[in-house]
C-alpha cells in the first residue's frame, strides 16, 4: 500500500505556523534567559573577589551589568530601618534587613542589606541588630534592589508608625518617600561576617541558567511535535 502526500488545508498550515512561531518563540526567549541568569551570576561571583573602589568615585549612571565591589564611609542613621520579609534561604523562611546609611560627604541615602535571619511563621520575629552610632567604613557589593514579593495593596510604609517597617518588596521610591530624604539606586550587599548574626549569601534568588535551558528544549520539542503532526497527518496512505 502506497502513501502520497495530501495537500493540506489553509486552516491546518496557518495552525501549524502559528505553532512553530509560538513554541520556537519561547525557547528562543528561554535561551536568552539562561545567557542573561548565567551573566548574572558570574558577575555577582567576579564582585565577591574584586578590588575595593571607593563608592564616592563611580561613575553616575554605573552600567547595568556592573556590580563593583565598593568601600563606602559614613554612619548608620539611627532608628531608621526596614524588614524585608518572606525571603527564603536553603528552603526555610526568613527576612532581610535594610539598614539605612548616610555616606559622608554624600546628599542621598544607602539602603544597605545586612542579611538574612530565620523568622518561622507563628514564632517572635528576629530582634533588630543593634548597629554602631559612630563612623565607619562599609565593604560589598553595589547591587540592585532584589525583586520578588507580591506587589498589591500599594505602598504599605505610611500606614506604619513604628520602626524597623516591614516591607514584601524594595521600592526605592517608596522608601525614598518614606524617609523624605534621596535614595541610592542601588543597594550595598555587605560582605560576610560570621559574627553579624546575619546569612550573608548574595546568589540571586532566581531560577538557574540551566533550568532555563531546559525549559527551552522543551518548547523546542514541541515545536518538533509541531511538524511531526503535521506530517503525519497529511502523508497518507491510499
Amino acid at each position: 500500500m502506497s502513501r502520497r502526500w495530501r495537500r493540506p488545508s489553509l486552516f491546518a498550515c496557518i495552525l501549524a505556523l502559528l505553532g512553530l512561531a509560538v513554541f520556537l518563540g519561547l525557547s528562543r526567549w528561554q535561551w536568552g534567559r539562561g545567557q542573561e541568569k548565567e551573566h548574572l551570576l558570574n558577575s555577582y561571583t567576579a564582585a565577591a573577589n574584586s578590588v575595593l573602589l571607593d563608592y564616592a568615585k563611580l561613575p553616575d549612571p554605573l552600567p547595568a551589568d556592573d556590580y563593583p565591589r565598593v568601600a563606602v564611609q559614613g554612619r548608620y542613621v539611627a532608628g531608621r530601618g526596614y524588614w524585608l520579609d518572606q525571603q527564603v534561604h536553603e528552603g526555610k523562611v526568613g527576612r532581610r534587613a535594610i539598614a539605612v546609611f548616610e555616606p559622608r560627604g554624600a546628599s542621598h541615602r544607602l539602603l544597605v542589606n545586612l542579611g538574612w535571619v530565620a523568622a518561622p511563621v507563628g514564632q517572635p520575629p528576629p530582634a533588630w541588630p543593634d548597629l554602631p552610632s559612630m563612623d565607619l567604613e562599609l565593604h560589598g557589593i553595589y547591587a540592585p534592589a532584589p525583586g520578588g514579593g507580591l506587589r498589591i495593596g500599594g505602598d504599605a510604609l505610611p500606614r506604619q508608625a513604628g520602626w524597623p517597617k516591614l516591607m514584601l518588596f524594595v521600592d526605592i521610591g517608596a522608601i525614598a518617600r518614606d524617609l523624605a530624604a534621596t535614595v541610592a539606586p542601588r543597594l550595598l550587599l555587605l560582605d560576610a561576617d560570621s559574627a553579624s548574626g546575619f546569612v550573608r549569601s548574595w546568589t540571586p534568588a532566581a531560577l538557574s541558567p540551566e533550568k532555563h535551558r531546559g525549559y527551552a528544549l522543551q518548547w523546542f520539542s514541541f515545536a518538533i511535535a509541531v511538524v511531526v503532526i503535521f506530517v503525519v497527518l497529511h502523508w497518507r496512505k491510499d
